[in-house]
């Protein structure tokens, strides 16, 4: 019986990664970590602020930028927590009630982002197409719906792979192999079947992901297609310009997703700094580069950051 309880204790605990092979310098390494972190989460958290205070931006576009900031701090916020307590020696241990509740964040709004950047795809087809309408269709009321619609879309159907997992015995090591919690990287360690879970979890990244940018490129497609037909070669450029920003979004979660896909399927035995280094890339480059890069190219977003730097300085809208 004692034994029996011993392995039940075991079994329920898991021991995070830091970067393997640099564990001397794992204090020096959380330094740009950290830096990039405090700039996600101030740019996002500014984003936040500048839309929820500024009565010219409550409008469809801006109420996405704002979901869009909400989802990539939610994504990053749980591995980062885990991270810095690797990096920084406090723990490497992680229950495993904690991890799953972990994987189920970080997973469910990773794909709320892809449905996200699909909503605001949209909202330029909208804004575009049917700019007379453009705030007669996007209501508040409806994109609310979208919201919830988009989170409820992520999460439910993780919900049959995460309960699967309490009735996986773990007889393996129960060394993963990064500093936060990955359902590919739990269900390499059960001593079960898990073809279930293998398969399911293809249908549910091809199902979302897939319908995601699928449903942005035919957006775009129909964009293009009406922006051409606009006679101006300055009116085209302004119409493709409002798009910039949210493409430049699509790339920055869509091409570190494909690279971690890449390095997980053909590269499973290069170094494990290869497949640590993609995977933190994955969940930090959006939160960090999102805020900059509507900062830069959003008039208002812009204006509203020197508010807040210098709000004393900056008393009309000048630029």
């Amino acid at each position: 019986m004692a034994t029996s309880n011993s392995s039940s204790i075991v079994s329920s605990t898991f021991y995070l990664t830091g970067i393997p092979g640099y564990e001397e310098f794992h204090h020096w390494i959380s330094i740009p970590f950290c830096l990039l972190y405090i700039v996600g989460i101030t740019g996002n958290c500014s984003i936040l602020h500048i839309v929820r205070t500024d009565t010219r931006l409550h409008e469809p576009m801006y109420y996405f930028l704002a979901m869009l900031s909400v989802t990539d701090i939610a994504m990053s916020l749980p591995a980062m927590v885990s991270l810095f307590r690797v990096l920084w020696s406090i723990s490497r241990e992680i229950q495993f009630s904690i991890c799953v509740f972990q994987m189920f964040l970080i997973h469910t709004f990773s794909f709320t982002e892809s449905s996200v950047l699909l909503a605001m795809a949209l909202d330029r087809y909208v804004a575009i197409c049917h700019p007379l309408r453009y705030a007669t269709i996007l209501t508040p009321k409806l994109i609310a719906r979208i919201g919830i619609a988009a989170f409820l879309r992520s999460a439910i159907p993780l919900i049959p792979l995460l309960v699967r997992l309490a009735f996986f015995p773990f007889c393996r090591s129960h060394v993963l192999s990064h500093s936060y919690c990955l359902h590919q990287d739990m269900i390499r360690l059960a001593c079960a079947d898990v073809r279930f879970n293998v398969i399911y979890g293809m249908v549910v990244i091809t199902m979302l992901w897939g319908i995601d940018s699928l449903g942005i490129l035919i957006t775009y497609i129909f964009i293009l297609h009406s922006v051409l037909r606009i006679a101006s070669r300055e009116g085209r450029l302004k119409a493709l310009n409002t798009c910039a920003s949210h493409i430049c979004a699509v790339l920055i979660l869509y091409v570190p997703m494909i690279g971690v896909s890449i390095v997980h399927r053909f590269a499973k035995h290069s170094s494990p700094f290869v497949h640590i280094f993609m995977a933190h890339i994955y969940l930090i480059v959006p939160p960090v580069l999102n805020p900059i890069i509507y900062s830069v190219k959003t008039k208002q977003i812009r204006q509203g950051i020197f508010h807040l730097i210098c709000p004393h300085k900056i008393n009309s809208p000048t630029m």
